[in-house]
């Protein structure tokens, strides 16, 4: 999915206004000397390049900047860097990007919304014990597929497929852990669905403290319960939090063994998550709210 000139200028546009509001009230706070000269490229740049790069399908960052932009965008993109200092800056630009992201990218809350979370696998298993980049920082842990070595992105979107919030975790951390903190769930309201992992009595009663109703489906040696219908209707619909996850590994790239450094390794992941944030069309679901005293046995 390639992007246009036109969809590109838009990207930018946005990200440079966030960055200018963002550099008045941070900039003078940031740790570190001052570089003596301005870079060429602008954080703003940096990031659309990154966007560009996680929305049109390619495989390898080296080559998409230096044969793509450098060659077919040196008139979007006049004043471009050696590889390596690109690399640099876009470590640089790992804190504007995060902030751009939590405040300009995720979705409104519409009263439907669904949890989910997908592993990320920095390896395979049997390299597990040699890989030295996330030595003492991933952990290993298991989900519906088996064990893996990595983390875990704990996702919330709502009914049109839009992101609410996003945290990421170490791979041995419970499902359930994010959901409990009110940073992760401020912004949502009415009825949260999710999978079996998350069943929990004391959970429950948290969220619904908050007005958040929580809504899971129940383990086999559980005891049927009854809920509403359009609840037991929307849970079947719990599937678009899959696709999304499978967008974001599959067009995105969210989950690949080609890390260097663990910065890097968080800016990827980021922008990645901007790069769906701005993609044209999401899986959503569609419903009409039809008002029913109907009850069914789960």
């Amino acid at each position: 999915m390639a992007l246009t000139d036109d969809k590109i200028t838009e990207i930018f546009y946005l990200i440079d206004e966030f960055h200018i509001q963002f550099q008045k009230p941070v900039g003078n706070h940031l740790l570190g000397n001052k570089p003596k000269r301005t870079p060429r490229m602008s954080h703003s740049e940096v990031i659309t390049i990154m966007v560009m790069f996680h929305s049109g399908g390619f495989r390898n960052m080296k080559h998409f900047y230096l044969y793509y932009i450098k060659v077919h965008m040196p008139h979007l993109f006049p004043d471009t860097v050696s590889y390596n200092r690109f690399v640099e800056l876009m470590q640089a630009a790992s804190l504007p990007m995060a902030i751009f992201l939590k405040t300009c990218c995720l979705g409104e809350g519409t009263g439907i919304s669904f949890a989910d979370s997908t592993p990320i696998r920095v390896c395979k298993n049997k390299r597990i014990k040699r890989n030295r980049v996330f030595k003492g920082i991933a952990q290993v842990g298991k989900s519906t597929m088996g064990y893996f070595f990595g983390f875990k992105l704990h996702l919330v979107i709502n009914d049109k497929g839009e992101l609410l919030n996003f945290v990421i975790t170490q791979g041995n951390v419970d499902d359930r852990e994010p959901l409990k903190s009110k940073k992760f769930v401020n912004q949502l309201k009415g009825k949260l669905y999710a999978d079996k992992g998350d069943i929990s009595k004391e959970l429950t009663e948290l969220l619904f403290m908050d007005g958040l109703h929580l809504i899971t489906n129940i383990r086999n040696n559980m005891k049927n319960t009854l809920m509403e219908l359009k609840d037991k209707i929307m849970l079947r619909k719990r599937s678009v939090i899959e696709t999304v996850n499978d967008e974001l590994k599959n067009m995105c790239q969210i989950e690949h063994s080609r890390h260097r450094c663990f910065g890097n390794f968080i800016t990827n992941l980021i922008s990645r998550l901007i790069a769906y944030c701005f993609f044209p069309k999401k899986p959503a679901i569609k419903y009409d709210a039809v008002q029913t005293t109907q009850i069914a046995l789960f």
